[in-house]
């Protein structure tokens, strides 16, 4: 069995907690392929930019994403591409239990 470590696993809580936000899963998924500004974020949803902006915010502080500022806009750039590994982990699990919902009503 492996030990527990508090430290450890409240950090790992952090990082999920980042996570566990619709809007953030997307602006993760969004900036997967290349780095954007908030401006185009913000152009993608039917949020407003301060939400985004806070959004983006929370997903820094955890060392997900970073940003760098080029005069007035700020660009976002994924820091951490293996969490979408963990996002396709999640999909499968949605998929087996959507097969186990349609098992079970058959």
């Amino acid at each position: 069995m492996i030990p527990y470590d508090p430290t450890q696993y409240e950090a790992r809580a952090q990082v999920l907690k980042a996570l566990a936000h619709p809007i953030r899963l997307w602006l993760v998924t969004q900036l997967q392929q290349q780095e954007l500004c908030v401006c185009e974020l913000v152009d993608g949803t039917d949020v407003d930019i301060s939400t985004i902006s806070k959004h983006l915010s929370q997903l820094k502080q955890t060392g997900i994403v970073s940003s760098r500022r080029q005069g007035k806009q700020i660009f976002y750039r994924l820091e951490t591409p293996c969490l979408l590994n963990s996002l396709s982990c999640v999909e499968t699990v949605l998929e087996r239990n959507a097969k186990a919902s349609s098992a079970l009503i058959k």
